[in-house]
């Protein structure tokens, strides 16, 4: 049985509690109007997409620590000059965020002292996404349908497991890879000592009608910060490391490893970092994140979706700050470079900028502005620019 379904049975049963519960359902609205341009060399024509997203649904009150949620999702282009990976305009640049109709989420939930579960339809982000995700950042966001169980036995120690039956891919419904069928199994351990943050996770994916996309991953993940003077200079260094194997009806044959360091600086308001994260390939395929939000890693030009056959290692340099003008909303502002290479060799691939700002306008309002521009090095790695300007509203 669909964990949706599952999801729905549940909630019938338990309506009568729900209905009793003393506060009132809560609303969820929120829209996205964005104008996503792309230049991309090898076609001629310029992408222009001019998109809203809204989502309208609500959750009810707890009771007997027991909630359900129902959330819609509505994508329409405004403007349509671009390939949506659905409509046909194949002339034009990608940009991955087709008009569409669909159950977001569908979920019902229970919190305890030390422990939650959630089933049916619902997001999920695990860690920095870096392996599994939402992507947040397009228009039609990836959900889960899955069960969950998180566990904390104590204030330092969290468990997750979840099983995930389908995922509703960015897509949507009309693209053929818009939903895998999947019988996969996601878990993570958190452990926070006073001295940082230790985490081990573990990914067993297997889809059915996407079986190159099986893969088994164990990783781990290590975070600390200190104080490095009395002002409030602080120091941090990020490391993490995963291993990677077929599984499930994956017909190849392959062990491919990742890495990733980052060592950063921040003072109040102002920070940098550099770093370097390598994603191995054995001359047939690369490390492969399929569940990750990927825009959030390698340069925002999402030139390295796919990781190539011979792998790719990003050296990167980001810095950022926020300003608070007086009389206006504070501005946060980023940048970063990227300089793309093999892991082995060290042949370019290209290098990237990326620029943003954003602010909260008020409450209910943000504005987010972005720039990435990709030059390339070599052949089927193309020069690209995009631009974002968006307004969020969440009430």
């Amino acid at each position: 049985m669909r964990l949706t379904t599952v999801a729905f049975s549940l909630a019938i049963l338990v309506a009568p509690g729900l209905a009793r519960a003393s506060e009132a359902p809560t609303l969820i609205l929120e829209t996205r109007l964005r104008h996503e341009a792309v230049d991309q060399s090898g076609l001629n024509n310029t992408a222009s997409a001019l998109t809203l997203r809204t989502r309208l649904g609500f959750e009810t009150a707890a009771w007997e620590g027991a909630r359900f949620l129902i959330e819609g999702e509505n994508v329409v282009a405004l403007s349509n000059e671009y390939n949506s990976t659905t409509n046909g305009k194949v002339a034009y640049p990608i940009v991955p965020d087709p008009e569409t109709t669909e159950l977001n989420r569908l979920q019902i939930s229970w919190t305890g002292d030390k422990a939650a579960a959630v089933v049916g339809r619902q997001r999920i982000i695990l860690g920095s996404a870096r392996f599994v995700g939402n992507v947040g950042f397009r228009q039609n966001e990836q959900t889960f349908d899955a069960a969950r169980l998180d566990f904390k036995p104590t204030p330092e120690l969290a468990l997750t497991y979840a099983y995930v039956d389908r995922v509703q891919r960015i897509f949507g419904d009309d693209h053929p890879q818009g939903d895998w069928r999947s019988d996969s199994h996601l878990a993570q351990a958190d452990w926070k000592p006073a001295w940082g943050q230790v985490t081990l996770h573990g990914e067993w994916l297997d889809f059915a009608n996407a079986p190159a996309q099986s893969s088994a991953t164990l990783g781990m993940a290590l975070r600390m910060e200190r104080s490095l003077s009395p002002d409030g200079l602080k120091g941090s260094l990020e490391a993490a490391y995963a291993r990677q194997a077929d599984y499930g009806g994956n017909p190849a044959d392959f062990d491919l490893d990742y890495a990733a360091l980052a060592l950063g600086l921040r003072q109040k308001d102002i920070w940098a970092s550099i770093g370097v994260e390598r994603l191995d390939g054995d001359g047939r395929r690369g490390f492969a994140t399929p569940l990750a939000t990927l825009h959030a890693f390698q340069g925002w030009a999402d030139v390295f979706l796919t990781t190539p056959p011979d792998g790719v290692q990003d050296l990167n340099a980001k810095v950022g700050t926020t300003l608070k003008p007086t009389g206006f909303p504070p501005i946060r502002l980023s940048a970063a470079a990227h300089r793309f290479t093999t892991p082995e060799g060290g042949a370019e691939y290209g290098t990237e900028l990326d620029l943003v700002a954003s602010a909260q306008l008020t409450k209910h309002l943000a504005f987010e502005t972005k720039l990435a521009w990709f030059e390339g090095d070599r052949p089927g790695y193309g020069d690209r620019t995009k631009i974002w300007v968006s307004l969020d509203y969440r009430y």
